[in-house]
């Protein structure tokens, strides 16, 4: 499948883009249009959330046209199947990404890692303002006090006046639990569902490379390929994503990176063996995004005490 939007105004773009889809059958590529169409004159709004799977069904969007489009869009938006995953706000997502501005949908990949894309920065943004950061310093407690709070750490008590928690859910989880009146917030976390992110490295000759610096495969392991030599200069450096949950959760690593080296060479005639591979299991990378999900809010109940994550309520 292969969509490109042209240079014009939102959402004709995106209307133009689906007319002309390579991929797509004249029939499929008029139910995705309609579907839009209708989506935009409820402003993509539901009065009732439910699955994704449940709202294609509802607009005729076959099992054809859902495989090679709509699946695939929803589990790179939402790292949740469709099965499981929120009409609401993948529509959320539709509506922002598609909706308002043309430049708002251009696919942007970073040359840099994303540590120093934006850990690095705002590091270095902290302490040009007077900051500090302390890095290996886990934070075993949070302990509320009259004036702030006092965080235990590996490097000691430390005390401030606001604290903001953007661990991942597990940990807040865990920091929060012995304070009473967060046991709700504590409870909502504890009882979010996780979904992974596996992503294998395989590093080829310098000479191998992909027709293109990122590719989507449908019905296979590998779900998008990134060329690292054609991104950021790291030749021969090939990358699959695999999102959200799935048979490919079963396999040993070394499995998973032949599953992915086979599809190489049937897709694009890669025979080369690779010299390395290298298989990274974000096993609880991101919440299952499920329809009417309870989300903590970012204001707990404890004043200036705050959360930040993707799990907590927002549109996304």
């Amino acid at each position: 499948l292969e969509l490109r939007a042209p240079h014009l105004p939102a959402p004709l773009h995106l209307l133009f883009a689906l007319l002309n889809a390579k991929g797509l059958s004249w029939r499929e590529r008029i139910k995705a249009a309609r579907f839009m169409l209708a989506l935009r004159a409820m402003n993509f709004r539901l009065p009732q959330d439910m699955t994704v799977a449940e709202l294609l069904q509802r607009h005729g969007q076959d099992a054809a046209l859902t495989l090679k489009f709509w699946e695939p869009l929803t589990i790179a938006a939402l790292n949740t199947p469709i099965s499981k995953a929120s009409a609401q706000i993948l529509l959320n997502v539709l509506r922002d990404a598609l909706n308002r501005n043309r430049a708002d949908s251009d696919m942007l990949l970073p040359r840099l890692d994303f540590t120093a894309l934006f850990p690095q920065r705002a590091a270095e943004f902290i302490e040009r303002h007077g900051g500090q950061v302390h890095l290996s310093c886990g934070v075993d407690a949070i302990i509320p006090q009259g004036d702030g709070f006092a965080l235990q750490t590996a490097q000691g008590t430390r005390h401030f006046s606001h604290v903001i928690c953007a661990a991942p859910p597990a940990a807040t989880e865990r920091l929060l639990r012995p304070l009473p009146e967060l046991a709700d917030t504590a409870q909502q976390i504890a009882a979010l569902e996780q979904q992974p992110i596996y992503t294998v490295f395989l590093q080829y000759p310098a000479s191998v490379r992909l027709p293109h610096a990122m590719i989507g495969l449908h019905q296979r392991f590998s779900q998008w390929l990134f060329d690292k030599g054609s991104i950021a200069g790291q030749h021969g450096l090939l990358a699959a994503v695999i999102s959200a949950e799935g048979i490919h959760q079963h396999l040993s690593q070394e499995e998973l990176a032949q599953k992915v080296a086979d599809e190489l060479r049937e897709e694009f005639s890669i025979t080369a063996a690779p010299l390395w591979h290298k298989v990274i299991a974000e096993k609880r990378a991101t919440f299952c995004c499920a329809p009417d999900l309870q989300r903590p809010a970012s204001q707990t109940a404890i004043p200036n005490l705050l959360l930040a994550g993707d799990y907590t309520a927002g549109d996304y």
